[in-house]
């Protein structure tokens, strides 16, 4: 809808995690670096934490996208299955053709899978998203898919994925050797001021903005204090920031654009457009010129009021058409 008012070839505060769109904050560097250093050194089990919003989800298409070529990879995104259920996903994803359906031919078919990629030289990566959500004893059956190893490397690289309580489940005593076993752990940060202001400026850029200063400084100060440098928080108040500020026909977003936004996601405020807003505009004007017609009518008939209170009562009777 806003697209061509503010010269965009396309969304650029999408929901989505386009790895096109990802703004390297130092943070999000940090993590990436950890991940391929995780990964391309056989560290076994490696940990990745963040808030929700915080680009996990758009860090790991990022990674996949380093990884594509390089080595195998089975992304799991469904938390909610089964070890038996998992184990049926990674198969499937890695292409490998089970010889049977008992979860020992499973396995062994992933380990004679993972032995030729070893031979080959070649690196295989399970990566698990929202493994917060994890069964406590389906990770300790994930923990054992890791003595698929060679007295040198391990085979399968297992990147766990998921929101602080992560970190919680995995200090939990039942699960201590899985903990042991972590060769590798980051965190994703929320974005300081400087980097919102910057993160905003690049999805523009991306999305083929002429003017990357679209939101002023008060604008982006209001955007942080309320998002928290929460990336998805940024993406919902700027796309509806643009909407508000396209029903306005407002070429910058400032602050009050901002705040107008903030209130809708908060109290569900109707967004208008500028065909509404016009209407709105023409009715407020209507009934204005109504209300002056009537004050007026009013004050002239007060001066009437000698006429008597019985005609005074008549002549407004009149007015109302009753």
């Amino acid at each position: 809808m806003y697209l061509t008012f503010y010269g965009l070839s396309e969304k650029p505060f999408n929901a989505t995690p386009d790895p096109r769109f990802l703004y390297m904050s130092t943070g999000h560097r940090e993590a990436l670096a950890q991940l391929l250093y995780g990964t391309q050194e056989k560290k076994g089990f490696i940990v990745l934490t963040g808030k929700v919003g915080t680009g996990k989800s758009t860090l790991l298409h990022a990674l996949h996208q380093r990884l594509d070529g390089q080595s195998a990879i089975a992304f799991i995104v469904n938390s909610a299955l089964s070890f038996d259920g998992l184990l049926e996903y990674i198969l499937a994803d890695l292409g490998i053709s089970k010889m049977g359906e008992s979860r020992a031919q499973c396995l062994m078919a992933l380990n004679r899978y993972l032995i030729e990629r070893e031979r080959a030289g070649q690196n295989t990566v399970l990566i698990i998203d929202e493994a917060q959500n994890l069964e406590t004893a389906t990770l300790e059956q994930i923990r054992l898919l890791s003595n698929f190893e060679t007295p040198t490397s391990k085979l399968l690289q297992i990147l766990l994925v998921g929101q602080p309580e992560l970190k919680t489940k995995l200090a939990l005593p039942e699960l201590h050797q899985l903990k042991q076993r972590v060769g590798v752990r980051c965190q994703i940060p929320p974005l300081t001021m400087q980097e919102t202001r910057a993160y905003i400026r690049t999805r523009l850029r991306i999305a083929g903005a002429r003017d990357l200063s679209l939101f002023t400084e008060p604008a982006i100060d209001r955007l942080w204090a309320y998002s928290g440098g929460i990336p998805r928080l940024i993406n919902t108040v700027c796309d509806h920031s643009l909407l508000f500020g396209y029903a306005d026909q407002k070429r910058r977003i400032d602050q009050r654009v901002v705040n107008r936004a903030i209130e809708y996601l908060e109290e569900g405020t109707r967004v208008q457009t500028p065909a509404a807003s016009k209407g709105r505009v023409v009715f407020r004007w209507s009934m204005g010129a109504l209300i002056l017609t009537v004050v007026t009518s009013l004050a002239a008939l007060a001066l009437r009021a000698s006429a008597g209170p019985l005609r005074l009562v008549d002549s407004v009777r009149q007015l109302l058409g009753q």
